[in-house]
């Protein structure tokens, strides 16, 4: 048996060796943790022994949510590999940037990205590829009752996981997740959401997110707890599913949530087993606050980052309202420190920015010594984001990390989109700002120097950022401009930006 005390799939499988752990929806498959545990050992032996795959080896995962991730990452748990999960929305010019930093020994890919994955230069000859596939055996076929046999002592400050965020300066940083990490935010989610054993929910975050793994799928494996996997979003199908499996609590992002409560099955399924909705990635509005409580399920505003946890902050479903735009209090094990421009400690109600300290703080970026310094003082982390507290110790975002903004759940740095549209030939320069949409909660806008002489069209730019960025990092809107707005360091204004958005938008 192996030596690993965060083998929680080990631990389950001889505590409660029956009693499920996943359930796939789309092929209609039950595992019990016995059974998952037992395939697992024989594809960690296969990855060892086939792929020479050793403690430290990553793993990118190129793939839409499938059983066989859930495989992968419990593999890496066992082996001390570390899983590199990539956003298959992303272009081959994207991805190159994070499997030439994450450099792994082995890419794993579904075939549906067969012509995305024949661009992708970085994936090189002595690079190991397979198709996530030909791994599905492993979850299929009758297999022998497996067991590992070992030396390696996985320890809590091995990494697991490489998590890629976009960064500020539009170039994707890889914040490492260790083993310490997992563990820490497990215990932080159970104590302020009451987890235990017998909870149930439906999982559709995508993989490649810190929410697909780390607001409940690691925390519910950390106490026995079950799963539904599903391969994409379908708000008629959740909602279906969460009367027939009784879910007790789910995770969504605002626009998930509306999207449910717009679905014609809001209004016919019974949600009584449901404790409450944990709320993440965006302050949830009111109105749907509301619609959601008249359906008797409370709503949990969270905060979190994938650098730390990410379940930071909660707000007791008690305070939804008389709260409203709270983040709450800190979780168990995180302390807070807001700091003001001069470097000290903020007042009650006094603006600045949000630094936290807990053992669910990431040790620092993949390869980026100078981005981890930044990020990193005395183990404080820097979130970048604008709070206060008011005088109950309530928190408030006031401002989101940077000019970032959040698109359907995705976070949107317009750093990385203004350094593709100003290769456009015809562009002098670019400015980009998150504007309100009612689908998306915020979509892209570029404000656009020209080039003396051209005469670009919005659909221009539009189609020139298609099959180059992700289609959510593409803006919906495109202004021309003739000079950006400057403060007095030379640097571009947005707050003015936004201004003139809204002058526009009100006919102004």
């Amino acid at each position: 048996m192996i030596n690993n005390q965060f083998d929680c799939l080990q631990k389950w499988s001889k505590y409660t060796p029956n009693r499920l752990f996943l359930r796939e929806y789309d092929r209609k498959i039950d595992w019990t943790y016995s059974d998952f545990n037992n395939r697992t050992n024989a594809f960690t032996r296969y990855l060892e022994k086939t792929n020479k795959i050793k403690k430290g080896d990553r793993i990118a995962v190129y793939s839409k949510n499938r059983s066989e991730y859930v495989l992968i990452l419990l593999a890496c748990i066992k082996l001390g590999a570390i899983i590199v999960p990539l956003n298959y929305r992303l272009t081959p010019r994207e991805l190159d940037v994070l499997i030439s930093d994450a450099n792994p020994t082995l890419f794993i890919y579904e075939s549906d990205f067969d012509k995305t994955v024949a661009n992708i230069k970085s994936i090189t000859k002595s690079m190991r590829k397979i198709k996530i596939e030909s791994t599905t055996p492993f979850l299929t076929d009758t297999l022998l009752t497996e067991s590992i046999t070992t030396e390696k002592i996985i320890s809590e400050d091995d990494i697991v996981m490489i998590l890629y965020t976009a960064g500020t300066t539009g170039l994707p940083k890889g914040a490492i997740i260790t083993h310490k990490m997992l563990f820490w935010n497990s215990i932080n989610t159970s104590l302020r959401l009451d987890l235990t054993s017998a909870d149930h929910t439906q999982s559709y975050a995508p993989f490649f997110h810190t929410g697909g793994w780390n607001v409940l799928f690691t925390p519910f494996l950390h106490h026995g707890a079950s799963h539904t996997l599903l391969s994409k979003f379908d708000p008629d199908l959740i909602l279906q599913l969460m009367e027939k499996e009784k879910t007790t609590l789910f995770f969504g992002v605002p626009t998930m949530l509306q999207m449910i409560a717009d679905s014609p099955y809001f209004d016919k399924v019974d949600l009584s087993s449901v404790r409450y909705a944990i709320v993440g990635g965006a302050p949830m509005p009111i109105p749907l606050i509301n619609i959601w409580h008249k359906k008797g399920i409370y709503i949990r505003q969270g905060y979190g980052l994938t650098e730390v946890g990410p379940n930071c902050f909660s707000l007791h479903h008690d305070d939804a309202i008389r709260k409203k735009g709270s983040i709450g209090f800190p979780n168990y094990y995180v302390e807070t420190k807001i700091i003001n421009d001069a470097g000290k400690e903020c007042q009650p109600n006094e603006v600045g920015e949000l630094w936290l300290k807990s053992p669910v703080v990431t040790p620092g970026y993949w390869n980026k010594p100078n981005e981890t310094s930044t990020a990193l003082t005395d183990g404080w982390f820097h979130t970048g984001d604008m709070v206060k507290v008011d005088d109950e110790d309530y928190v408030y975002v006031v401002d989101r990390k940077k000019n970032m903004f959040i698109s359907g759940g995705e976070n949107v740095y317009p750093a990385e989109v203004e350094a593709f549209i100003v290769t456009h030939p015809s562009v002098k320069e670019v400015a980009v700002i998150g504007v309100p949409d009612e689908r998306w909660g915020e979509v892209g806008k570029a404000f656009i120097v020209q080039i003396a002489k051209s005469e670009l069209a919005d659909d221009d730019i539009i189609n020139y950022c298609k099959g180059k960025l992700a289609k959510y990092k593409i803006p919906k809107y495109v202004s021309f401009i003739e000079e950006l707005p400057r403060n007095e360091a030379g640097k571009i204004n947005k707050m003015d930006l936004i201004n003139i958005h809204h002058n526009k938008t009100k006919g102004e």
